[in-house]
């Protein structure tokens, strides 16, 4: 039997663009790795913090992105995806400079969501910071306008010690303020049939919201392994 080589790492299929930020990132953050079943390839991206990316729309950043990517891609890469769904922005732009493909953000399953759901119903979108997430954000995901959004923000914890990049984390004050934004949006929009977790965060707190809403949760962990499931199909073995 022979193999070809020409990559640095094999096994890894997809390469995680993340932030440069220092949050505790528990179990079932995109960006730590034993929330993945299987292996991902991280690269920082040095200088792009939470607050350049989410507060200040990323300006000046997407050459870092560009460049960060394709080091990933040297090294072995199949596919490329971001730990910030605010990165919507440069979903186009990524896979215009790159050579495999990009899914940016938890935000491009919107519409397909939509698809999964009865013709009085539609997804709403939970977000770390709805006063940053702009049109412009939505209309690079694919979302749909008029989309119901939901925001932790103004709740005692996540959204400040996220884009705060604090050094510690409250994780059941996290999680209390993901659940009440989550039942707020519900409440205001009775038509929503399935959430979709903008902020790669949020994760750890899906089951909860699922459970408090009684509606389907889909998030970046759904989304990615949904692509690494293209990058990498399983093989079976015949009996």
């Amino acid at each position: 039997m022979k193999v070809s080589g020409g990559k640095s790492i094999y096994g890894a299929s997809v390469g995680i663009l993340m932030l440069d930020a220092q949050f505790p990132r528990i179990v079932g953050d995109m960006g730590n790795a034993l929330t993945w079943p299987f292996p991902v390839h991280y690269k920082i991206v040095r200088g792009a913090s939470p607050k350049k990316v989410v507060l200040e729309g990323a300006e000046g950043t997407l050459p870092l992105f560009i460049d960060a990517a394709k080091e990933l891609i040297a090294d072995g890469v199949d596919g490329i995806t971001t730990n910030c769904g605010f990165l919507a922005l440069f979903q186009e732009e990524l896979t215009a400079a790159l050579s495999v493909p990009v899914a940016t953000s938890s935000l491009m399953q919107v519409d397909m969501v939509n698809r999964l759901l009865s013709s009085n119903k539609r997804a709403g979108i939970l977000t770390i910071s709805a006063s940053s997430l702009t049109k412009q954000h939505l209309v690079k995901a694919g979302v749909p306008a008029n989309t119901p959004i939901g925001t932790t923000e103004g709740g005692n914890e996540f959204t400040r010690a996220i884009l705060g990049n604090e050094f510690e984390l409250d994780i059941e004050l996290a999680r209390e303020d993901n659940v009440a934004a989550a039942l707020a949006l519900q409440k205001a929009n009775t038509d929503i049939g399935a959430l979709v977790l903008e902020c790669t965060n949020m994760i750890p707190y899906a089951a909860d919201i699922r459970a408090a809403t009684g509606l389907p949760v889909f998030t970046i962990e759904s989304f990615v392994s949904w692509f690494q499931s293209g990058l990498q199909p399983k093989r079976y073995q015949q009996m």
